[in-house]
């Protein structure tokens, strides 16, 4: 039967050519018994992982030569769809001649990229990514039996996306750093969400414990306080401490001023601004500002906005302050 005629055209052109041979042909399924491995001095590990979402399962061995901790042959069994078969061999392929500390560094994503017939095209379609995930999870069940550690204590961060492999402390960051404010937005940063999705909201593909919409509405609100206190310093300082002030601070006090009396207005009129730079040019205190949207080509902005921008800052901060557009 032709591939179109089985999965429809459109969802069989969504996999590799590597994924849809080693559906059929994989290289290193079978299994490695123990009496074999002992009679070449090495040692057997036969780990099991399941994934409760979609019912596949998958067994790996591993001969292990126990004086180096090298792994000297690879086999699994999967039980599951073509995706699933093709990860695991692939996954079996990347660990055979590799320690297992340097096998348990293999992620989702490697095996993933090794499945890809070119670096830019996925290998399978987003909601496939969670096989990959599970050959991910039977590598750590593996050096956890030989190592006799929890299979969990080579997770060092609370992982949310387990397609991409990113950490809920990595999401804070880049949302706080990039002053992130829709989920696509972090999906274009750092990947979380873009494959099988349902790290995403509720409802999707398996339940998580940590969910996109969720992180960034707290992530906000923080940042929101943040800038809160950060006004509410910078006004109890008066006007003559904003000079004592670092560069990191005065910008933050600056920002948060910024926030509270002026950012809404501009948004209104479908514009905004971004501090650019402070410099101490005696006897003031330059603020370099550059005006985004429908600002950037207001006749307003080198008159009434910018005096609205200036007054509020020499008010709140110092009156030495001189904003200056570029």
């Amino acid at each position: 039967m032709a591939k179109a005629d089985m999965l429809g055209e459109s969802l069989w052109d969504a996999y590799s050519n590597k994924v849809t041979t080693l559906m059929n042909n994989p290289q290193h399924q079978g299994e490695i018994f123990e009496a074999d491995a002992e009679s070449r001095g090495n040692k057997l590990i036969v780990a099991d992982f399941g994934a409760e979402s979609c019912g596949d399962a998958v067994r790996l061995y591993w001969e292990i030569d126990p004086a180096t901790d090298k792994i000297i042959d690879s086999k699994f069994k999967s039980f599951g769809c073509g995706t699933a078969i093709a990860s695991s061999d692939v996954m079996t392929e990347l660990c055979i001649g590799k320690t297992v500390q340097e096998a348990v560094k293999i992620t989702n994503i490697d095996v993933e990229m090794a499945l890809r017939d070119d670096p830019e095209t996925p290998a399978v379609p987003p909601q496939k990514m969670h096989c990959s995930v599970m050959a991910y999870d039977v590598i750590k069940k593996a050096a956890g039996l030989y190592l006799g550690v929890d299979a969990e204590s080579f997770e060092e961060e609370i992982i949310v996306c387990e397609c991409a492999r990113v950490s809920l402390n990595t999401l804070k960051e880049v949302i706080k750093l990039n002053d992130l404010k829709t989920v696509e937005e972090i999906t274009d940063y750092t990947k979380a969400g873009g494959f099988c999705k349902s790290c995403i909201k509720p409802g999707g593909h398996e339940a998580m414990d940590y969910y996109l919409v969720d992180i960034l509405a707290d992530t906000r609100k923080e940042m929101d306080e943040e800038k809160m206190k950060a006004a509410a310093d910078a006004q109890a300082m008066g006007g003559g401490k904003f000079e004592e002030m670092t560069l990191v601070q005065q910008i933050k006090a600056v920002d948060a001023i910024i926030d509270e009396n002026v950012r809404q207005f501009l948004i209104m009129d479908g514009g905004d601004m971004e501090i650019i730079d402070i410099k101490k040019a005696d006897p003031y205190i330059d603020i370099y500002i550059r005006y985004l949207g429908a600002c950037s080509g207001c006749a307003s902005s080198a008159t009434g906005t910018l005096y609205a921008i200036e007054s509020t800052l020499k008010e709140k901060l110092s009156d030495k302050i001189r904003v200056l557009p570029i």
